[in-house]
């Protein structure tokens, strides 16, 4: 989905990756949290598991909307990085409505898809110096994901 022509590249910023960082705590904490509640408390283990549903998908819909801000930067205008950016949201919703132990599995590999067509399109977007630091929260909050299914 490379744009006809792009707008000049966007420079890494320190605070947003700082931040980008940051927002792996509800990731971590929440996949933690489904396998140390367990067993223990079946109330309190379902609220772990749809609170990281619902933050995979507030992360699935803001990555896809990434496209949109990128799209408004096209010099010569493409409709694909809106088209594209509608379909996380759209998924992650019918996710979020799942029970936890398939939903979080569709949003794991939401994030793996996401990436990928962010792999592809972000250097054409002028957002190719992001991918290194895309890779690792991608796979980070997808093992998430992954894990918070398992324990589900």
């Amino acid at each position: 989905m490379p744009a006809a022509a792009s707008a000049s590249p966007l420079p890494l910023n320190p605070l947003a990756q700082r931040l980008a960082y940051a927002g792996l705590i509800p990731f971590v904490l929440g996949a933690a949290l489904i396998w140390l509640l367990a067993g223990f408390n079946a109330d309190a283990h379902a609220f772990a598991a749809l609170g990281l549903s619902a933050y995979a998908a507030v992360i699935v819909s803001f990555l896809g909307g990434i496209h949109w801000g990128l799209g408004f930067r096209q010099q010569i205008p493409s409709p694909q990085p809106f088209v594209w950016g509608v379909v996380p949201s759209l998924l992650a919703w019918v996710a979020v409505v799942m029970p936890a132990y398939a939903g979080l599995v569709v949003h794991g590999v939401m994030l793996v898809v996401c990436y990928l067509v962010d792999r592809r399109c972000y250097p054409a977007l002028g957002a190719g110096a992001w991918l290194t630091l895309r890779f690792r929260l991608s796979a980070i909050a997808g093992l998430c994901c992954f894990l918070g299914a398992a324990g589900s």
